[in-house]
């Protein structure tokens, strides 16, 4: 079957987002209008994005990317499946630079896909939450790690991380308080954004002139 160029219909959702946001948000609009247009690095494939995000736990974005280089290394074609992380053992899989927990939560990741206890398929047909429960059920996974699954792989347009640092930093300067708010400060500062809170947050952490993606990096 032939790959569907989705790029036009994420423009269009965007379009949409951007006149939305912008029409119930002046400020909004304005940032907006500063940032440009909505263009996230997406990626497709579920358990490459989750592997990835475990990568990142407690280090360096350029260690997390050092990691996946030599796992894709050890896998066919250089790319990262369940079926070729559960050919490695836990020797192969810290000598990629892996923690053993990090090793160990890996393979239970693999095994949960393997299973088909988790699919692409399952997970795009799910909801926002169902989605979250399914993958946290999966030891390594948190919440904050499957909304970034939701906003960058799956695509989802209504998420708000509000555990994510880079949000509340930019929350704290969009709003000009003195210090920057907690998680559960910030949880409904987000409704003014609905249904669109997935656009707004990704113009928010480009408020802070940070990377593109401060989540999955694949």
């Amino acid at each position: 079957m032939p790959k569907v160029d989705l790029q036009p219909q994420r423009e269009q959702a965007a379009r949409l987002a951007a006149e939305h946001l912008s029409a119930g948000d002046p400020r909004m609009g304005a940032l907006i209008a500063r940032v440009g247009p909505h263009r996230p690095i997406i990626t497709r494939d579920p358990f490459a994005a989750l592997a990835g995000a475990i990568t990142q736990q407690q280090v360096s974005m350029s260690a997390a990317r050092s990691m996946q280089r030599k796992l894709k290394a050890m896998c066919p074609r250089g790319r990262l499946t369940p079926a070729a992380i559960s050919a490695l053992d836990l020797r192969k899989l810290r000598s990629a630079g892996l923690s053993r927990q990090k090793a160990l939560y890996m393979r239970g990741l693999a095994e949960a896909f393997a299973a088909r206890t988790l699919t692409p398929r399952k997970l795009r047909g799910m909801t926002d939450e169902a989605v979250i429960e399914a993958t946290t059920a999966v030891k390594g996974i948190g919440r904050w790690t499957a909304e970034m699954l939701l906003i960058f792989c799956l695509e989802r347009p209504d998420v708000w991380p509000v555990d994510d640092l880079g949000l509340r930093k930019a929350m704290q300067r969009y709003h000009g308080l003195p210090e920057m708010p907690k998680a559960r400060e910030i949880a409904d500062a987000g409704d003014l954004w609905r249904p669109y809170r997935s656009y707004a947050t990704w113009y928010l952490w480009r408020s802070l002139e940070g990377p593109l993606m401060p989540g999955i990096a694949v």
